[in-house]
């Protein structure tokens, strides 16, 4: 977050800028300044993301006797869908979006409730984190990342006083957070809610508040995972997943071996056998043979690494860190603090999501069923990522209003 700090200045109107290629550009009206680099680095990781659903699907389907383009069309359909929805959220001023997060913030609580009682999970988990609509699975908790970031950072844009975020306004603001956090939870869902308290302590860093504050959330929120595990709440397969990283299959006998050890270990051989330039397209070994389940979703980075090679596995990161270069720069042209704390917010989500993702696929973080942000299979997630750029895109049309 180097570099992002409360805004202070007081922008001036501009009417025309020169944008890349000296073209002159009206500032008066928004849709004249959209950041299309930004949609050409979502564009690519968009593309990246079917190519490695449909190489890490196809065989498992083809084996079965199904469409092989099965899921790489639906993530089709999904992101189609996204990019109406970031559209819509684009032609809408994020001043206008944050005086609703009110009601949008109380719809989500609600509708977080709702799939505790009524929603669905994998057979036999006990999780309630998605609602079943036949062929369609919609989780609630990625589109509550976007209503949670838009309130967090409408609220804490509304303090006065510059300086250091007062402690009143930052134990508010963690209780806003903190009711979503423990819905998701009880679902239970710690990879999502781990992504929503990393999204509220980057826009609270933003905002001014005390380090010693952020430090002291962060071990009580550990703190708090520790006792639902040691409870019993926390479900035998969710610790499997959890502590996955720190076993090996060397470690015990074949036979006791998790089947979360085993996919963390196939994802890391996948990776390893990519070398520097990968086996090719539709030629790895290990995602031709499905031995890792599902892994066009949570582990869709094993297979690209295991095609494509360390120069694959470095392309894709590139595209990620220019994405978030990007949502920087337009951070530090934003007109108000609450576009600032948006996409503080927005940064802190996608880094969060790439480290955890990619750290789990390789063996040095707990998979916690966190997506790889616009690569992994699944339409919630894709919709509510391409939203959160729709928001990033909003300020950045209307940094000089």
């Amino acid at each position: 977050m180097a570099g992002l700090g409360r805004n202070t200045t007081t922008l001036r109107p501009i009417r025309e800028q020169r944008s890349l290629g000296g073209i002159t550009r009206r500032t008066s009206n928004p849709q004249h300044n959209i950041d299309v680099v930004v949609l050409l680095i979502v564009g690519a990781i968009i593309l990246v993301g079917c190519l490695a659903i449909y190489s890490s699907s196809a065989p498992f389907l083809f084996d079965r006797g199904q469409n092989e383009f099965m899921f790489v069309q639906r993530q089709v359909l999904f992101v189609v869908i996204g990019l109406f929805a970031m559209a819509a959220v684009m032609a809408l001023d994020y001043g206008w979006i944050k005086e609703h997060s009110g009601p949008l913030y109380l719809l989500t609580i609600m509708v977080l409730v709702a799939v505790l009682i009524i929603g669905t999970g994998p057979e036999g988990s006990g999780a309630n984190a998605w609602f079943d609509f036949g062929p369609i699975l919609v989780q609630p908790s990625e589109f509550a990342k976007v209503t949670v970031l838009v309130l967090i950072a409408g609220y804490l844009a509304d303090e006065e006083s510059g300086g250091e975020l007062s402690y009143t306004r930052f134990v508010f603001g963690l209780a806003l957070v903190g009711v979503p956090v423990g819905l998701v939870m009880l679902q239970p869902d710690f990879g999502t809610a781990s992504v929503l308290i990393s999204l509220a302590m980057g826009v609270l860093l933003v905002a001014g508040a005390n380090v010693r504050y952020i430090v002291f959330v962060t071990i009580l929120a550990l703190a708090t995972v520790g006792v639902m595990v040691s409870s019993g709440f926390v479900r035998e397969y969710q610790i499997a997943r959890l502590t996955s990283f720190i076993e090996t299959t060397n470690a015990k006998p074949k036979a006791t071996v998790s089947d979360q050890v085993r996919q963390v270990e196939y994802a890391k051989r996948a990776i390893t056998i990519g070398g520097m330039k990968g086996k090719g397209w539709r030629q790895g070994p290990i995602t031709e043979s499905h031995e890792i389940p599902v892994q066009w979703s949570d582990m869709v980075f094993s297979a690209w690494a295991e095609q494509f090679g360390l120069i694959g596995g470095l392309a894709l990161l590139a595209l990620y860190a220019a994405l978030i270069f990007r949502i920087w720069r337009i951070a530090r042209l934003a007109r108000d603090d609450l576009g600032l704390y948006i996409c503080a917010g927005a940064m802190t989500m996608i880094v969060w999501h790439v480290f955890e993702n990619i750290g789990a696929t390789m063996g040095i973080m707990p998979l916690t069923g966190i997506p790889l942000p616009l690569v992994s299979y699944g339409g919630s997630s894709a919709i509510g990522f391409l939203m959160m750029i729709g928001l990033v895109e909003s300020v950045h049309m209307r940094r000089l209003r």
